[in-house]
């Protein structure tokens, strides 16, 4: 045998060994530990095999970038942020990293936020600016009336944090059930929403009370509806300080029903789908006055006097429960 086939066939025999070597490292599992790591937009393959070799989830950045090249999955990987745990190989990690495989996030916006509290929540849960915040959604709406236009709703997200993205699929989940319910005026359903979303919590109560706006504006009543005077005081001076007294009803504001005829020029914060829902679709009934009834709801009447008889009913309750309170 010739000294060029020996050469030939050790160096066969390296390769084949080395390439076995690094097949077994590639899939050889090692643990981690809870370990998260954002992969931003437009990454290079090593800057994020020193990522992942710094935070401990792989052994070797050269095998890594390896791996990627030869398989072509360098420009495969998706930016997002990734959630390592327990035993993982290194094309463990790859293929997580090329499958998208995001960690995801979730955050639930209550009913009846105004849309500041809404940009506030999102700042402080996601860490994002409330100024980064306020300008995408004045891109996103361009221009138009901010209030009542987000849905409240559960929403599921990854990072890197995209406000534009979050915040349009807000608005649009809102132009969804509007869509749905097919109504004359989209904002007169957002405004009278809004009031409803203020005035009750109960879901059987929505149309009721949804009733009781449309026949007060049919019979040209005022709507003498209290959250109407809350939301303009805080529009004029910024707060608000949490009692609504006699003299905050004569307040006059653009929003006050009190003082002015119809409906607000805008809505008084962001409606659940309940409450648009309601607004679009009132009870038929003839009930123009509604009341607290001490227990959470409220009762509803068609004539003052049965309205002024409900108002007695509700102050003996109020009575009774502040003597209770004091004799304890």
């Amino acid at each position: 045998m010739s000294s060029w086939v020996k050469v030939f066939l050790t160096l066969s025999i390296v390769l084949l060994f080395g390439c076995l070597f690094m097949w077994q490292q590639l899939y050889a599992k090692y643990p981690v530990h809870e370990v998260s790591l954002v992969i931003s937009s437009g990454a290079s393959s090593q800057s994020i095999a020193s990522d992942l070799h710094k935070q401990g989830v792989i052994d070797s950045e050269w095998l890594f970038r390896m791996a990627a090249r030869l398989l072509g999955a360098a420009t495969q990987i998706k930016a997002g942020e990734y959630f390592f745990s327990s035993d993982i190989s290194i094309m463990d990690v790859l293929d997580k990293l090329v499958a998208g495989d995001v960690q995801l996030h979730h955050i639930t916006i209550p009913e009846g936020l105004r849309t500041q509290e809404v940009l506030q929540l999102l700042a402080s849960h996601t860490g994002r600016s409330l100024e980064d915040w306020q300008g995408a959604l004045t891109v996103v709406l361009q221009g138009k009336e901010q209030e009542g236009r987000l849905l409240p709703e559960t929403y599921t997200y990854n990072k890197p944090i995209r406000p534009k993205e979050i915040l349009t699929s807000m608005v649009r989940a809102q132009q969804a059930i509007l869509k749905e319910i097919k109504p004359k005026s989209a904002e007169k359903v957002r405004i009278m929403a809004s009031i409803i979303e203020k005035e009750t919590s109960q879901d059987n109560e929505r149309p009721l009370v949804s009733a009781a706006i449309h026949n007060r504006l049919r019979l040209g009543m005022r709507l003498q509806m209290d959250p109407t005077v809350i939301y303009g005081i805080w529009k004029r001076d910024g707060v608000f300080s949490g009692n609504i007294r006699r003299k905050d009803l004569n307040n006059d504001t653009p929003w006050n029903t009190y003082t002015n005829k119809g409906l607000p020029p805008t809505p008084i914060c962001n409606p659940g789908a309940a409450s648009l829902r309601a607004a679009a679709n009132p009870a038929d009934v003839s009930y123009v006055y509604f009341v607290a009834d001490g227990s959470g709801g409220h009762a509803f009447a068609s004539t003052l006097e049965e309205h002024q008889a409900n108002v007695r009913d509700w102050v003996k309750l109020e009575r009774n429960k502040s003597k209770q309170e004091k004799s304890k």
